[in-house]
């Protein structure tokens, strides 16, 4: 029998918008598990983690909503 290939992996017009929720959800997820007073260098990553996917959220968000 002959398969037809599968098709590539295309996440289409809203790939930029999905990036970007991605990265807004472990921010919060950093957020949470860092900024609860667990250990002081834990939280002290897991705010900078926060911050940096916070930015690339932001960035991603932006370009998505540029491009569209």
């Amino acid at each position: 029998m002959c398969r037809w290939p599968l098709p590539a992996f295309d996440l289409g017009k809203n790939a930029m918008l999905r990036y970007a929720v991605i990265f807004f959800i472990i921010s919060i997820i950093a957020a949470v598990f860092g900024f609860g007073g667990i250990a002081t260098g834990a939280a002290e990553i897991a705010k900078i983690l926060f911050f940096i996917f916070l930015v690339i959220f932001l960035a991603t968000l932006l370009l998505g909503l540029i491009r569209r």
